[in-house]
């Protein structure tokens, strides 16, 4: 974990006391579904304590984390401690006590998901009538408008939502089917009601290691959250070139952009997530990685997850939030945007021209060289090429004033932002 990008309500989550207070929690759920130990000794084994530095050192002993745990648990509830562990493996409580950590990591993680979704929306509508130019192979194209490009986004946004929460509670399963999965000292039985306790599904066939394609499955769905947080940044970082002018970001008083040049308003809150984002994909590989065991079982996926799985999810947690901030106060300069639409001078109206002198009569391909002629003269002279085409005798008889109308290539517009709406719906009944 990165102190500079962990929020402490996920530090708290992946700290080693919380991990071993979720082992405990399991420890805890399976004594009490015994039929051995008697009252007074589920009220020792409920108040039994550990701290992580006496699990450390026991550790020193046992070169066993999951043992030491066991030792000093048991331990702290005296005699009662002989029913601690009883009948499980290491992968019973580690593998359950890391859903229980998931599940409350996705509790802290996924409402921002959700408000993303509604932040980008909201500026979509917004930003529904404010007319851009749209870029292909990063050049100008055909006009589009700010709030089109925002509703792309916002239904990125809530896709990766959806899959973040399918993820999470896919990932979030228990199981105490003992050695090699077969419930030699449990049974099917035990399992149900300690994790109806814990309020966990029960993985069907855990082979006593619950399978890593869960966890794989959920890295990929983090990474591909991460690869749309990194296609908005990027295009902001776009937008907001010297050049280009159109947006920028957030820019706070007292906040420097270099060390060196005071004028400089650099994106580096942009160029933080797209960094962050490669992280994300290189975990989602080590996930993958950790799928295939040995035999069914080894522990060569545990130290990958001590890493991936706390810094997989704190990132994604910190770029959510850096991503909100800057679609809630980005600086859209609607002006710019109606300068830039001319630097082609008019070249961008290409495809109406040429629709235009199909639907006059003539042959497509004589009139795709006719406006391509007149395209490039008016980039290369910079005279509009409505100019041109009223002297060209292609253009005799057509309607200049409707081919060179903006509105012609937004009009749909609306209807293409107010499918939003069916998101606030899908939301409104889900939470009904």
């Amino acid at each position: 974990m990165i102190e500079r990008y962990t929020r402490p309500e996920l530090a708290k989550v992946w700290s080693e006391d919380a991990h071993f207070d979720a082992m405990r929690e399991v420890e805890v759920a399976a004594a009490e579904e015994l039929s051995g130990p008697t009252a007074a000794e589920l009220g020792a084994i409920r108040a039994a304590t550990f701290t992580v530095e006496a699990i450390a050192e026991r550790e020193k002993v046992t070169d066993h984390d999951t043992a030491a745990f066991v030792d000093v648990l048991s331990a702290s509830a005296g005699p009662a401690g002989r029913w601690i562990h009883h009948g499980l493996t290491s992968s019973d409580v580690l593998d359950t006590g890391l859903a229980l950590q998931l599940r409350r990591v996705a509790e802290i993680v996924l409402p921002d998901s959700r408000r993303l979704v509604d932040a980008f929306a909201r500026a979509a509508r917004e930003h529904a009538h404010t007319l851009c130019v749209g870029r292909t192979h990063g050049i100008h194209a055909e006009p589009t408008t700010f709030g089109i490009k925002l509703a792309g986004f916002a239904f990125e946004a809530d896709r990766n939502a959806d899959r973040l929460e399918r993820a999470f509670a896919q990932a979030s399963v228990g199981a105490l089917s003992g050695a090699v999965g077969t419930y030699s000292a449990t049974s099917p039985g035990f399992e149900e009601r300690v994790l109806a306790r814990l309020g966990l599904a029960r993985e069907p066939v855990s082979t006593q290691v619950v399978p890593r394609d869960r966890h794989a499955e959920l890295l990929q769905a983090i990474a591909l959250a991460g690869a749309g947080l990194e296609r908005f940044a990027t295009e902001l970082r776009h937008l907001a070139r010297t050049e280009v002018g159109e947006v920028r970001e957030p820019f706070g008083r007292g906040q420097k952009g270099s060390s060196a040049m005071p004028h400089k308003r650099n994106p580096i809150k942009s160029e933080q997530v797209v960094g962050l984002a490669r992280v994300l994909r290189g975990n989602a590989l080590a996930a993958l990685e950790d799928v295939a065991l040995w035999h069914e079982r080894d522990i060569s996926h545990s130290s990958v997850e001590r890493i991936i799985l706390p810094d997989s999810t704190i990132l994604l947690d910190h770029m959510q939030r850096r991503v909100l901030g800057l679609v809630e106060g980005m600086v859209v300069d609607a002006g710019r945007m109606r300068e830039n639409l001319e630097l082609t001078h008019g070249a961008l109206f290409s495809q109406r021209v040429l629709l235009a002198l199909v639907e006059s009569g003539m042959i497509r391909d004589d009139a795709y060289r006719v406006v391509q002629r007149l395209a490039q003269e008016a980039l290369d002279s910079k005279v509009h090429m409505r100019d041109l085409l009223a002297a060209d005798p292609a253009g005799a008889g057509l309607d200049l004033d409707a081919i060179f109308d903006y509105h012609q290539f937004v009009r749909y517009a609306d209807e293409i932002v107010c499918r939003l709406d069916a998101i606030s719906v899908r939301e409104r009944v889900a939470s009904a």
